[in-house]
């Protein structure tokens, strides 16, 4: 082979080589180098709220602007952050909330929010109306979250405790090197409390290899083919993973509930490693 034509070929198979570990690593770098994040740890930032969907009698999507539409919240998967207002007698009052967006959502972030006849908090968001602006502060958590550190989730989620295992798990299943399975199963009291069923269920629908749900309700419908009562020890062995070194459940919900809940993962054998509350 000439010299002139072996040189070409090599600098071809060079540049090959190039565009496959580019292909390969593009997910990998737009993780690691994502723009800085609006959110401060110390102080309190204002955020506009430019959109607000009702979605039942007591629960509503807020959407809120970031400062610019490539600006992005930089919240850690499964962190939260503190939101501030003021109460029914104009008392300030804080309170955590993890959003159902991830900073692949740029130039906005979204909170879906349960408003209770006597949470402070509550009224606060109740008498939101777009234009008006929320106080938040953050990131917050003790939860860190890497793709592919553990084989499979368990997530025990009560209510409004669904927020951090939907991001937990919108992350996981948007990340198409992230093969991790998710377990989840959630509790409600009636079937029109269950928030974001609509978004779960296509979880489920998209990836049934990876994700399932198991639905339970305090006071089901007629027909009903989840489970019925309070979640019990029998519903986390058949549907969350055995105790193992590579697996881990989640739990979040009201404190009678994460109590029970914790209860019965220690009967069961999960070792604290392999437990984590939010």
């Amino acid at each position: 082979m000439e010299p002139l034509q072996s040189h070409r070929v090599e600098m071809l198979s060079i540049a090959v080589a190039l565009v496959a570990i580019g292909a390969g690593t593009a997910y990998y770098f737009y993780l690691q180098k994502k723009p800085k994040g609006c959110l401060d740890p110390d102080n309190f930032k204002e955020f506009q709220l430019v959109k607000r969907t009702q979605l039942s009698h007591n629960v509503a999507k807020f959407r809120f602007a970031l400062p610019t539409p490539s600006s992005v919240l930089g919240l850690p998967i499964g962190q939260h952050m503190s939101c501030r207002g003021k109460d029914s007698v104009g008392e300030e009052v804080t309170k955590p909330y993890t959003p159902t967006t991830l900073d692949s959502d740029v130039g906005y972030f979204e909170l879906v929010i349960k408003m209770y006849p006597q949470g402070r908090m509550s009224h606060h968001f109740r008498e939101m109306r777009e234009g008006d602006y929320l106080a938040v502060k953050g990131p917050k958590g003790r939860f860190k979250y890497q793709p592919g550190q553990v084989r499979a989730f368990g997530m025990l989620a009560g209510g409004t405790g669904i927020t951090p295992m939907f991001q937990v798990a919108r992350a996981i299943l948007e990340n198409p090197g992230d093969k991790t399975k998710i377990h989840l199963i959630y509790a409600n009291v009636t079937y029109e409390d269950i928030l974001l069923k609509e978004e779960l269920d296509n979880f489920a629908q998209s990836f049934p290899d990876q994700f399932n749900v198991y639905y339970v309700l305090n006071q089901p419908p007629e027909i009903w083919d989840g489970g019925v009562g309070f979640v019990s020890k029998e519903m986390i062995q058949t549907h969350c993973p055995a105790p193992a070194s590579d697996i881990q459940v989640l739990r979040c919900g009201p404190p009678p509930m994460n109590r029970a809940m914790a209860a019965y993962l220690d009967e069961l054998g999960y070792a604290p490693q392999m437990q984590f509350k939010f």
